[in-house]
């Protein structure tokens, strides 16, 4: 399916090779140039890059108590990997 244009106009490359979108919904974008001229931008949508989901909470709060309980598993041999300290 093909997707339908929304909005049509045209854009002057300002001094410092800038354009203005008007009334974008999106702050940022992936841009791909064409060797034809093409310029075609995707709208992105950043994500906080720390940012913790609450089922991971969830998760690393029942491994604590596992942990605190002795709900816990055999120690792991390393030495193959060489010093460990």
């Amino acid at each position: 399916m093909e997707a339908i244009a929304v909005k049509s106009y045209d854009a002057k490359v300002d001094s410092k090779k800038r354009i203005t979108l008007r009334n974008a919904n999106y702050d940022y974008f992936h841009i791909e140039e064409f060797s034809d001229g093409r310029i075609v931008l995707e709208p992105r949508i950043l994500v906080k890059p720390f940012e913790v989901s609450e089922n991971t909470l969830k998760m690393m709060d029942s491994s604590v108590e596992n942990l605190k309980s002795g709900n816990v598993s055999e120690a792991i041999d390393l030495s193959a990997y060489g010093d460990t300290e």
